[in-house]
This record gives structure tokens, C-alpha cells and sequence, in this order.
């Protein structure tokens, strides 16, 4: 149950960074309550998930998923430049909060 915690935490994560762009510097009502909403969502399961899990593998599959989302995102949804480059750094992304988490969080 702490990692499901962990994988919606991330995906929130991926929300309020996409709303923080959108948000234009706050100047903009309903992206920066969605920001807000997303980042204390995604705080706060963080923070029931670490209770049962390690810090470190947690953490790094929460910030995986969160970069990993929001620059996905980015490439099909706001413009952001797609490259072989760009995908395979978000693949090593992905193998490195996988190889993290199969390393042996004993919880």
C-alpha cells in the first residue's frame, strides 16, 4: 500500500509541475489552485508512504515518476522539443528509480 502511495504521489507530482508552467508565474487563477491542490496531494501521500518505506528508494521513485511524467507531458501535450536524447535519458530515468526500488527496501 506505501508504494501505491508513492506511485499517485509522483504522478501528482507530474500535476503540479505542469500547472506551476501554466500557472505563468501565478499570474493565472486555475492553474495555481490546481498547483497548490497537486503539491499538497502529492506532499502529503509522500509523507503517509515514508512512515512504512525507506527515504531513499521513496523518494527517488517519487521524483522519478514526477520527472519522467512531466517531461513526457511536455513532448506530447505542450510543445517541448522530442529527441532520441531526451528519450533515452527519461528511459534511464525510469531503469534507475526501478533499480533503486529492487535493491531492497525491506519494509
Amino acid at each position: 500500500m506505501a508504494w501505491l502511495l508513492v506511485i499517485v504521489a509522483g504522478i501528482l507530482e507530474t500535476g503540479f509541475a505542469v500547472c506551476l508552467k501554466l500557472s505563468h508565474g501565478f499570474t493565472r487563477l486555475w492553474p495555481t489552485i490546481a498547483f497548490a491542490s497537486f503539491a499538497l496531494g502529492s506532499f502529503g501521500l509522500l509523507t503517509l508512504a515514508l512512515k512504512r518505506l525507506d527515504v531513499g528508494p521513496a523518494y527517488a521513485v517519487w521524483t522519478g515518476i514526477g520527472a519522467a511524467g512531466t517531461a513526457i507531458y511536455g513532448m506530447i501535450f505542450l510543445g517541448d522539443l522530442v529527441s532520441t536524447l531526451k528519450i533515452v535519458s527519461i528511459s534511464f530515468v525510469i531503469i534507475g528509480v526501478v533499480g533503486l526500488q529492487l535493491s531492497g527496501s525491506s519494509h
